[in-house]
């Protein structure tokens, strides 16, 4: 490799919850550098997320995107002409921002009035193990299961 590696940048912890996976998660959420408004897009999300299921919605959060992380994946990888799916294991900061991105992804899609209750309603889904997300994660699982005969051409 010629470059040097970039250094990893130091995210600061939200102001709310003191959280700097919450500010990760912001980050994704955030369009055109409006961070404001990602935050306050959030915070309503879990406001409406306690009012509904009367749980710490931090926790309720922190669970959901735990349930709709995948462990593994597929990458393609041509051999000898053909394109094998390999199933490959994820790191862990690959892992959390597939997760993140999934969840703002399939909430984006919903069909919900503003993005606050959107979010709230995939985190929800997330939470319950169930919704748009959760099956992403799944069909990722099930890819790696059914092509694991190539594991062995792994990177």
């Amino acid at each position: 490799m010629r470059k040097a590696k970039p250094k990893k940048r130091i995210i600061l912890p939200d102001p709310k919850y003191n959280d700097v996976l919450v500010t990760k998660f912001v980050n994704n959420l955030m369009l055109d550098g409006k961070k404001a408004t990602a935050f306050s897009i959030f915070y309503e999300a879990l406001d409406i997320i306690e009012d509904k299921l009367k749980e710490n919605p931090l926790e309720v959060w922190k669970k959901g995107l735990a349930n709709i992380t995948p462990a593994i994946e597929v990458k393609s990888r041509r051999i000898g002409g053909a394109s094998f799916q390999i199933p490959t294991e994820l790191r862990p900061e690959r892992k959390q921002s597939v997760g993140m991105k999934n969840l703002i992804l399939f909430a984006r899609k919903r069909h919900e009035k503003t993005m606050a209750s959107k979010l709230a309603a995939e985190i929800m889904a997330a939470y319950k193990e169930e919704g748009a997300a959760f099956k992403r994660k799944e069909d990722i699982h099930r890819m790696a299961e059914a092509n694991k005969a190539f594991a062995h051409f792994r990177f």
